[in-house]
């Protein structure tokens, strides 16, 4: 354990397969969070590999993820995470009392392309700075 004098908040985006939604909400949690808050993302069942849409459309921003794999969602991502957001995965997430959890209700990119996705991208952009505002009230 660190001696911080707080603990930073954690998050968890979880999506069915981390590859669209839940990576590009990450990467915008890392990025506009500025390591104030631990960001992780998984999913119930992950594609091969980050939707090349989504990479795409974050690129346009100048958020490279392109190096990022999806992830399996596990108990202990959930356990460790404070908040937990899901995009669509329904009952395969575990629920802990004490977490706060919220569902966003997004369109799926996948199969879709970056016309498509860049709406998706702006959506989740807007939820994550209203998520940051709410985890680091003196963030402004």
């Amino acid at each position: 354990m660190t001696t911080e004098t707080a603990k930073k908040p954690s998050v968890l985006f979880v999506c069915v397969h981390n590859a669209g939604r839940s990576q590009m909400a990450a990467a915008f949690l890392t990025t506009l969070a500025k390591g104030q808050i631990e960001v992780r993302s998984a999913g119930s069942q992950p594609a091969e590999k980050v939707n090349p849409a989504a990479v795409e459309a974050m690129s346009e921003l100048g958020i490279d993820m392109s190096a990022e794999i999806p992830k399996i969602l596990t108990t202990e991502a959930v356990k460790e995470s404070d908040v937990v957001i899901t995009m669509g995965c329904g009952d395969e997430c575990p629920y802990f009392p004490g977490k706060r959890y919220e569902d966003w209700v997004l369109e799926d990119p996948a199969g879709q392309g970056v016309d498509a996705v860049r709406p998706i991208r702006d959506e989740i952009k807007t939820r994550i700075e209203g998520l940051i505002d709410s985890l680091i009230p003196a963030s402004k």
